[in-house]
């Protein structure tokens, strides 16, 4: 391993990423990182939208040499749309609750010396992401799954309540959602295949887990140029409750209801469905994505 020639790193941290401890590993991380040498460019703010700003300014300016983000999914999700479809390597302090998408591509958790070692002394790899251009034009990536279907409707209830925080916050909207949710009516078309079914989950998997450690898709890949589209067609809520535990170990693949289709192109049409890809609310269906091999270079 040849020791990394970037020397000036666009560092992003999220302060309240894994119950704060984002940014104790953030600041540990870039002590870290210009005690070997390298000149860190401080690309934090107050919320995503301005760190994203501050960063593609930084880029456009070629003011530095990487990205290196520090917090959970949400933040390798911005990191991923700075630099999908550039040469701009992407380094990763996994720091957050979930860390999915870390863990999956075998990156150090929590860990900040271990992370800093594999962004300063590691290699590169190249992975697959998933593009999504708006009615606007403005291209949108994910990295690991888009939810659009029952996870997705607890998403944006849980996101539309300020109390309780945490994860208290989703296990009761979890329980508020079971009593009124019903399958939804989806067309799910790939690669030019259109299918019409009613459903209680529909996920685009370009990374196998989401939700911290729900293998949705075990066998999706980061690098195999393929999209992975999970549907759990209808079943009743009493099978759901069954069926959906299985995820964290991935067995529910197995369940008769569960169909996994495969190829490079998806769209996704339903009504009241806005989806969340890497854990941060995305776009509403209907949506059209495609994935795009080797789009985004991972310091590994």
């Amino acid at each position: 391993m040849s020791q990394l020639r970037h020397e000036r790193i666009g560092l992003v941290i999220n302060p309240t990423a894994g119950k704060n401890t984002g940014a104790r590993i953030g600041r540990e991380a870039a002590l870290l990182l210009a005690a070997a040498g390298h000149e860190i460019v401080d690309l934090s703010a107050m919320d995503g939208a301005h760190a994203t700003a501050r960063a593609r300014a930084a880029i456009a300016d070629h003011a530095v040499d990487c990205i290196v983000v520090a917090g959970g999914d949400g933040m390798v999700h911005l990191g991923v749309n700075l630099v999908a479809g550039t040469d701009l390597p992407l380094g990763i302090i996994a720091a957050g609750t979930g860390n999915d998408n870390a863990r999956e591509l075998g990156l150090a958790v929590r860990d900040a010396a271990k992370a800093v070692e594999r962004i300063t002394r590691g290699a590169t790899r190249r992975i697959d992401a998933v593009r999504l251009v708006t009615t606007h034009g403005e291209a949108r990536w994910f990295v690991g799954v888009l939810a659009a279907g029952f996870d997705a409707v607890v998403n944006e209830r849980a996101n539309a309540w300020r109390w309780p925080k945490g994860q208290m916050r989703y296990n009761l909207a979890i329980a508020r959602e079971l009593g009124v949710f019903r399958p939804i009516p989806y067309v799910v078309e790939v690669d030019g295949v259109r299918h019409e079914t009613r459903a209680m989950l529909v996920a685009v998997a370009n990374g196998p887990a989401y939700g911290g450690g729900m293998k949705v898709v075990p066998s999706a890949e980061f690098d195999d140029g393929m999209l992975d589209v999970l549907i759990l067609h209808e079943v009743s809520i009493p099978t759901l409750l069954r069926v959906f535990p299985k995820v964290f170990q991935g067995a529910h693949v197995d369940h008769p209801a569960v169909e996994i289709l495969r190829g490079r192109q998806v769209r996704l049409e339903a009504r009241g469905i806005v989806s969340y890809a890497d854990g941060e609310r995305f776009e509403p269906l209907p949506l059209e994505c495609e994935v795009v091999p080797g789009a985004v270079t991972v310091l590994t």
